[in-house]
């Protein structure tokens, strides 16, 4: 049989080389040297989930109705859901604002190790396109703060425009994530009465949620009598032994018991706990002893917490905060003071709306479903297949790579653990843009993913390929989204 041949657009070394390295995210210093190809050293300091071998099994992510997350299952790869934050990720600095950064270019095999006159031209280049980059962004800011001064928002052109990159600006993202995740209508008008419903009704959830069973209790205790001159008082003595329910009892097993719902949840809220601590350890925004970094792993918890209470068929699943963590660091930036202020209530809605989308990832009962996460990662090999044949066939077939034990990461996590801060929130606001809903889009991210390593994947064994993909080198985030966007045009085709 004639194996299909991978178009020569995608065949083309710009998209089989990997970019120079990401500048600093804490001062714009200059990037570091272009990554060779045949380099496997790029992946020693990314985040992973431990060796793989094609006989180990894997831990399922979570479960619809309870807290037994972990479950072993001999007949799949070894990626590890819970193991998706022990090891700390690829170096990444602080930053207020992620997307200062400079721009970042691809440099052919032939460019690396190059003498100076090459670097001096590549240089050159590299500067050009940073100015044509800066000059597109001022013209793509320019028009999203024209469409978003509109009475009524043209959810098609702002949709068309962040698909493109978000720059940043006056807040732009924060707004247009709202937008695009369905927390804002699209009238102007009515946002300050949303918005103030959304803030309320997140409020009255932390005090009925988050209310330890002994406050319940006192609460109870302060019951209103009438004294002899028909004056009502508070009595706030202790509530006779008698007149204590069963439910209100902290040895009740009862179902609707107070505090035996109250001993259920605290073995999720440990596992919260330590999931918050090590969300972005690199960045003081999340991690840190300082006043600022705790109020906002304060407000994760406080997020993540309400999330499993409202939602008792998925809970907590290990992986929630690093998809939370994106939303919660935009809305908390924004420049409106009061926006930022309430960046937790916002943060919590928006969170709603993008796991409705994914949720069945996290059910395990749905893993082996037409919805569940193998299926997903399916449709992700039958991409791959179609369109660059002879790597799926060396990966899945000679390699006997199977997808699950790289893809299952990429998908549950949406890219959060693959590049840096952010790279993420770039690739952020393609999925989001998507009106289809973020999944398509993701699925072909990733499918350009592969097809941008192709060379080192065909060239590569089990291990190495293997190790290439748990460990994704360095990436030029604007080819990347190109390359998906091409796999639509090619599709739709």
């Amino acid at each position: 049989m004639v194996n299909k041949r991978v178009p020569d657009w995608l065949n083309s070394s710009l998209w089989s080389s990997p970019s120079p390295q990401q500048p600093s995210l804490q001062s714009p210093s200059p990037s570091p040297a272009p990554l060779n190809d045949d380099d496997d050293d790029v992946t020693s300091n990314r985040s992973s989930t431990r060796p793989a071998t094609k006989s180990s099994a894997v831990k399922s992510l979570g479960s619809a109705s309870g807290g037994e997350f972990p479950v072993e299952r001999t007949e799949a790869p070894p990626v590890i859901r819970e193991e998706t934050r022990h090891v700390p990720a690829r170096a990444k600095a602080e930053i207020r604002d992620p997307l200062n950064s400079s721009s970042n270019l691809y440099h052919s095999d032939d460019e690396n190790g190059s003498s100076a006159s090459s670097t001096t031209t590549s240089a050159s280049a590299a500067a050009a396109a940073a100015a044509i980059s800066s000059a597109e962004d001022i013209s793509r800011q320019a028009q999203l703060f024209q469409e978003l001064s509109r009475k009524i928002i043209n959810m098609g052109e702002v949709r068309r425009l962040a698909s493109q990159g978000i720059p940043d600006g006056a807040g732009i993202r924060a707004t247009v994530w709202k937008l695009l995740l369905g927390y804002l209508p699209t009238e102007k008008a009515l946002w300050p009465t949303e918005l103030a419903k959304k803030r309320s009704q997140y409020k009255h959830f932390k005090e009925e949620l988050l209310m330890n069973p002994s406050e319940i209790t006192r609460k109870l205790e302060k019951s209103v009598i009438i004294d002899d001159e028909g004056t009502e008082v508070e009595d706030k003595g202790v509530l006779p032994r008698s007149e204590i329910s069963h439910g209100e009892h902290p040895l009740s097993l009862g179902q609707n018991s107070i505090w035996n719902q109250f001993f259920q949840d605290t073995e999720i809220i440990e596992q919260i706990d330590r999931d918050v601590k090590r969300t972005h350890p690199d960045l003081h925004f999340f991690s840190g002893d300082t006043p600022f970094a705790k109020s906002n792993q304060d407000a994760l918890r406080n997020i993540l917490i309400v999330f499993a209470k409202l939602n008792p068929g998925i809970r907590y699943v290990q992986g929630m905060n690093e998809l939370l963590a994106p939303l919660f660091y935009v809305f908390r930036n924004d420049p409106n003071e009061e926006n930022a202020a309430s960046a937790e209530a916002d943060t919590f809605f928006c969170f709603v709306e993008l796991l409705s989308g994914f949720r069945d990832h996290f059910c395990q009962q749905l893993d082996n479903s037409v919805v569940g996460i193998r299926s997903t990662i399916t449709k992700l090999s039958q991409l791959l297949k179609e369109h660059d044949e002879e790597l799926w066939r060396h990966l899945e077939m000679t390699t006997k790579v199977n997808p699950q034990f790289y893809a299952f990461r990429w998908i549950t996590l949406l890219l959060t653990q693959e590049f840096n801060f952010a790279d993420s929130l770039l690739i952020w606001d393609t999925l989001l843009s998507d009106p289809e809903g973020p999944q398509e889009t993701l699925l072909r991210v990733c499918c350009a993913m592969l097809i941008i390593v192709r060379r080192r994947l065909l060239a590569g064994d089990f291990t190495s390929n293997l190790k290439l993909l748990q460990n994704y080198p360095s990436s030029n985030i604007s080819h990347l989204l190109y390359v998906a966007n091409k796999l639509r045009v090619k599709s739709a085709g």
